[in-house]
């Protein structure tokens, strides 16, 4: 069901909030940012759970991955549950979800959204159409999220099918990070695109998690 991580927060105890635990049930792919976001703003209250990062590439398997951790996380007691999600592919089912169980989620289509914030990367759809993104984490985990599960370190031939209709690669980077920004040129590089950086921050998250 992937690994708990509770989230703990550099500030004080006596600094520290009295508010109910709130389940925080997240992408893997966003739990080092989560964190960061708790840790800089004091949401000592948010217990998190991660499914796996994988999902990002598999979106069929998030709603039935809800499902299952929704179930056990009332079951352990918790009355507030937050989603830590975008729509992220899922076509609305996640909307679905949240509406047949009462459950609030991260506002946008998706991460890369949400990161740029939604509004941003709304004003920039047309500019964006033909962009390929990264995150950091999308960065750090270039081979082992888009080269093996399109398959392209066993058919590279396939790299033109599937980037051919992209024109570039956008790095929206959450932190300041020379050695991410060195992998996203490579990742440009490698599948044949221009390179453009944009330093988003996290964007609309803190604020998604400051409300729960």
């Amino acid at each position: 069901m992937g690994q708990k991580i509770v989230s703990e927060c550099l500030v004080p105890p006596v600094e520290r909030s009295k508010r109910e635990k709130v389940h925080v049930i997240a992408c893997g792919a966003l739990a080092r940012e989560i964190l960061a976001v708790c840790s800089q703003h004091g949401l000592d209250h948010i217990d998190l759970h991660c499914l796996p990062a994988i999902w990002h590439a598999y979106p069929q398997k998030i709603v039935p991955g809800l499902e299952a951790a929704l179930v056990a996380a009332r079951a352990t007691g918790f009355k507030t549950i937050f989603f830590a999600y975008a729509d992220c592919g899922t076509g609305g089912d996640i909307d679905r979800l949240c509406a047949r169980e009462g459950i609030r989620r991260i506002e946008g289509p998706h991460c890369y959204s949400f990161f740029s914030g939604n509004a941003a990367f709304e004003a920039r759809a047309d500019e964006d159409v033909t962009s390929f993104f990264l995150t950091d984490f999308l960065a750090r985990q270039f081979e082992a999220f888009v080269i093996e599960p399109l398959g392209l370190n066993r058919h590279p031939e396939l790299k033109d099918m599937y980037f051919g209709n992209y024109k570039k690669l956008v790095y929206l980077a959450q932190e300041e990070d020379e050695a991410l920004v060195a992998k996203a040129r490579d990742a440009a590089a490698y599948l044949g695109l221009a390179y453009e950086y944009r330093l988003t921050g996290y964007g609309d998250l803190p604020d998604a998690l400051s409300t729960v």
